[in-house]
């Protein structure tokens, strides 16, 4: 059996590109349920993804990377998460529904270039600092492990806010 790959920005990465897939197949959607489903999803991978990023991984970039680029990061986690309480609050049926899971996209589009994308971004300066990034990468399975049963078991809370 092949061992997974524990690196911690392989992890995140794997989870942007599967919420952006996420968001293209709601955006291809023609039925609403398939929306309301697609949406639900969206919204509990976002939870699941910033919740473990909060508690494992920004932490111990702490002193590591830029504070500015680790700031923002947490506040357009508490952008995004107002609009993941509102669209799962709300439904499919608010007249604002499809617009707001697009700006949602558009945020996270944002959030990951700055992640990811961009020079010098958070996971380059993370791969240049002194971090065991596969020893975070375990931790950050095992945390998203935990979340994923629950969120099957009872469903997630709404997303708690960090800086607002």
């Amino acid at each position: 059996m092949e061992r997974p790959d524990t690196d911690a920005t392989h992890i995140l990465a794997k989870d942007h590109r599967r919420v952006e897939g996420l968001f293209e197949q709601f955006e291809a959607a023609k039925d609403s349920d398939q929306k309301a489903r697609l949406a639900s999803q969206i919204c509990t991978e976002l939870k699941i993804h910033a919740q473990v990023e909060e508690e494992v991984f920004y932490p111990a970039l702490k002193g590591k990377v830029d504070e500015d680029l680790l700031k923002e990061a947490y506040v357009e986690h508490d952008g995004a998460k107002i609009l993941i309480n509102d669209i799962e609050a709300s439904g499919a049926g608010d007249e604002y529904f499809e617009a707001k899971v697009k700006v949602l996209s558009e945020e996270i589009k944002h959030h990951v270039k700055e992640e990811e994308k961009q020079h010098d971004n958070m996971f380059q300066q993370a791969r240049a600092a002194d971090v065991d990034l596969d020893a975070l990468g375990e931790q950050l399975l095992a945390r998203k492990d935990e979340l994923k049963r629950q969120a099957d078991a009872e469903g997630l809370p709404p997303a708690a806010l960090a800086t607002m």
